[in-house]
């Protein structure tokens, strides 16, 4: 049973191995990307019509980052006035699709398997918005 484990692990550690030439520049990138991007350029885009959801959805899926980033700054984007949906599409997105992360994505699983989840994973992000909106009934 050691042996299967030590076997598991070391092939574990081998593709790992092989990915991080891809996923240092990739989060090199990513944390770029969130430096450089001031929050309130946020409250300016977001004009309170039916485009937010997906305006929301597509800077979420831009700026890629952990949870807890994104409840801060959907925090803020709701104290500024950008309504739920925009700022719940843009936190599902911020979390579950990675533009950014497509390449090293791509090398670990597959071109068409990580394309395929981002545009699953943006579109649902945008349902997911409008459902949690309306059970919530907020909606005008």
């Amino acid at each position: 049973m050691y042996s299967r484990m030590k076997d598991a692990f070391l092939r574990a550690l081998r593709s790992f191995g092989r990915a991080l030439p891809t996923l240092v520049p990739t989060l090199m990138l990513v944390s770029l990307l969130v430096v450089t991007i001031p929050r309130d350029l946020y409250t300016k885009i977001f004009t309170g019509g039916p485009l937010d959801p997906i305006i929301g959805a597509a800077i979420g899926s831009i700026s890629a980052g952990n949870p807890a980033n994104s409840y801060v700054i959907g925090g803020e984007l709701l104290r500024a006035g950008v309504s739920l949906l925009a700022v719940t599409a843009f936190i599902v997105a911020w979390v579950t699709v990675g533009v950014v992360q497509i390449p090293a994505e791509s090398a670990i699983l597959g071109r068409r398997f990580a394309l395929v989840r981002n545009a699953l994973s943006f579109l649902m992000s945008i349902v997911v918005a409008a459902v949690t909106v309306l059970l919530l009934g907020v909606l005008p």
